[in-house]
């Protein structure tokens, strides 16, 4: 297990900041781990994360503490996730891929290019005896849909979930680079998407495949880099229209991440949470850098200036809260196996529904397996898995299906619950103001029975 690595970055003063304050800031160092913020009532909040990026901080700095290390894992097989997190205009862009993805000096590289610098650099130097492929997945997240940006036209990509690959976008295209040949299709595809780019949660997706020829194995490796669309308060920048509700969408798929983390981090260890990854494609999409087979990393930007001291307090508590997330990063291995399919050896849907069913007849008794039958036909779920670990995936994936109907029947069974326990309490109110009544004279029970009757039909319960 190891917590998820956390790193601040401060950018300089923006000309406007400028002007409105002149050099006045809200941080006050500490050391290269712990500031002071101070917020609009000059109240002062203490934070500590792995390093802090202070406004004079290079791009070489951020690649080199927070980055380099998850790349050299990702070479070695291990999934590795870079996210950058903060309001829109704290430098999150800048951070992720410089001024320009073709950015020619050298100091104002981003994260994107280095890390495409450094794992070729990484391949070149390795054993002559394993073959390398790099292939490269570029999406981005709009109004809650996912959209290849190296195919425009595939703008509903589906998130799908494989027990061999993890997280994976189903019909996404991956192209496969060679050196040099890499950074020319970023920079095309960079221009097309460039122009929503504050409005939209854009992810990279690099899988490194490394196949030992002596050994015939295969080892595998992923390394994702998400540029978070900004956070924002809507009644700050006086959004309208579409603006507004593309606002509406990034702060609301914010506040999912926000709750997943709080899951990840507030949970009791003695009882599993539930985790909602599934309430927005960008948690779904990082589920397994929250709290999965990753080892992830979190750059939080924000400004300096005093005007946005708010939202930069909002991004460190975030921060705060992600830093205490711990994920079980693994090694990946394959070995090269023969092909189990022979002629007509391939099942139809019936025959791979029949091989779920008797691999769940293992772990459970005859009638939850002819439940599990009855709700496999209800649904229409057939599967024609292809492999062991394929039919472990199919399994778990009616399993949590199962889980998820049983939930919905307890919350319903709940507040059926309640609504009984409610309707008891007030049964046993009528039948005490009843007994009250009938030891009384006649007419005044009567009347009283009358007054109750009125004030009954105008309080619920009663």
């Amino acid at each position: 297990m190891s917590n998820v690595t956390v790193c601040v970055r401060f950018r300089p003063l923006s000309s406007k900041e400028k002007r409105d304050l002149g050099d006045n800031i809200c941080i006050q160092s500490m050391d290269s781990e712990t500031f002071i913020i101070k917020d609009e009532k000059e109240e002062g909040f203490t934070f500590s994360f792995d390093k802090v990026f202070y406004e004079e901080s290079k791009q070489a700095d951020v690649y080199e503490f927070l980055v380099l290390p998850i790349v050299r894992d990702t070479v070695n097989s291990i999934n590795g996730t870079i996210i950058t997190y903060g309001q829109t205009g704290a430098g999150k862009t800048y951070s992720m891929e410089g001024p320009n993805i073709l950015e020619s000096d050298e100091r104002k590289k981003g994260i994107l290019p280095r890390v495409v610098d450094g794992l070729f650099a990484r391949i070149k130097t390795s054993a002559d005896s394993t073959k390398y492929t790099v292939k490269l997945s570029m999406v981005e997240i709009y109004m809650e849909k996912v959209r290849d940006l190296f195919d425009l036209s595939k703008d509903n990509i589906q998130i799908k979930e494989s027990k061999t690959q993890g997280i994976v976008l189903s019909g996404a295209t991956e192209v496969i680079y060679f050196l040099q040949k890499l950074l020319f299709p970023l920079g095309l595809t960079y221009t097309e998407m460039n122009m929503a780019s504050s409005r939209s949660h854009c992810v990279y997706m690099f899988t490194l495949n490394q196949e030992s020829i002596s050994e015939k194995r295969v080892k595998s490796g992923k390394l994702i880099l998400v540029d978070l669309a900004g956070s924002e308060k809507v009644e700050k920048t006086g959004a309208e229209g579409r603006v507004l509700e593309e606002a509406k969408t990034i702060n609301k798929s914010l506040s999912a991440l926000g709750n997943v983390i709080n899951a990840l981090t507030c949970g009791s260890p003695a009882k599993a949470n539930h985790i909602p990854y599934r309430d927005s494609k960008l948690t779904r999409m990082l589920q397994d850098a929250l709290g999965g087979n990753s080892r992830t990393a979190l750059l939080c930007c924000c400004s300096p200036s005093p005007s946005n001291a708010s939202e930069s307090l909002s991004t460190l508590r975030f921060g705060a809260r992600a830093k205490h997330i711990k994920t079980s990063p693994l090694v990946k291995v394959s070995e090269e196996k023969c092909s189990k399919k022979n002629g007509d050896a391939s099942g139809t849907r019936d025959e791979s529904f029949e091989k779920i069913l008797e691999k769940m007849s293992e772990r459970l008794d005859d009638e939850d397996i002819k439940l599990l039958e009855e709700l496999f036909i209800q649904a229409g779920l057939f599967v024609d898995p292809d492999s062991e670990e394929d039919l472990e995936s199919a399994i778990q994936d009616v399993v949590q299906q199962t889980i998820s109907s049983l939930m919905k029947a307890v919350e319903e069974l709940r507040s059926t619950v309640e609504m009984l326990q409610r309707e008891n309490k007030a049964m046993k109110g009528r039948l005490a103001v009843a007994e009250r009544c009938d030891a009384l004279p006649g007419e005044n029970a009567d009347f009283l029975q009358k007054i109750f009757g009125f004030f009954s039909s105008f309080i619920p319960g009663m």
